[in-house]
């Protein structure tokens, strides 16, 4: 008996241990790589999917509704279309301008089932960048009290000048200022051409300056 006690906690720290080196093997995989290790039966490969998106979902469709706790729904939401579809996913794409395209149009669909379109506040807006385009950052210990405090200041005004552009300038500008996604991914997330993406992102930019302008006066 004891014997036998002794042999299954050593089983279950062996599967502990494996599922340890798994979910580590993982996290050095690319994109592709975990959705396709998923497709060929990897269940832990869906939660690295989760892992690396989840709060970078979560900041893009909160930055569109304005709302986090229904931002946080919408992108279970996402998730779960991406569980239910991920089999006809082409991995000639990109699955990061997939699942951002996805929870795009749920943020949509969510601004276009409300009677007003609510102002837009942003609060997080440090985060893991692409390398492409380096976004607006705020924070960095490095800088003194009173730097800070100026940076503080500008980043709530530029909150408050985002929310105020029409909702299709918001979404290009988020995407491409706060997110860093390239012209590209903006155009396959939003469904519009690159000359349209383009025109909006540059009208967006000037409408921004104009109202940041006297608010930073």
């Amino acid at each position: 008996m004891a014997s036998s006690a002794v042999r299954k906690k050593n089983e279950q720290a062996l599967s502990m241990g494996e599922a340890v080196l798994r979910r580590r093997a993982l996290r050095d995989l690319t994109d592709s790589q975990v959705v396709q290790a998923f497709l060929d039966g990897e269940q832990r490969a869906f939660g690295e999917l989760v892992r690396r998106y989840d709060n970078r979902l979560v900041n893009f469709v909160y930055r569109t509704v304005g709302d986090r706790e229904r931002a946080q729904d919408l992108v279970q939401e996402t998730f779960v279309r991406v569980y239910r579809h991920l089999h006809r996913f082409d991995q000639t794409k990109k699955f990061s301008t997939w699942i951002y395209t996805i929870a795009g149009n749920l943020a949509k669909n969510e601004l276009r089932n409300r009677s007003r379109n609510p102002l837009v506040l942003f609060q997080t807006l440090k985060q893991n960048w692409d390398a492409d385009h380096r976004p607006l950052e705020w924070e960095d210990t490095q800088y003194k009290p009173d730097d800070l405090y100026r940076k503080r200041f500008l980043r709530e005004k530029v909150e408050e000048a985002v929310a105020q552009l029409p909702e299709h300038h918001r979404v290009v500008f988020v995407l491409r200022e706060l997110q860093g996604k390239t012209y590209e991914e903006i155009a396959e997330i939003t469904g519009c051409n690159l000359g349209t993406v383009k025109s909006r992102l540059n009208r967006a930019r000037n409408n921004f300056a104009q109202i940041i302008a006297p608010m930073v006066d």
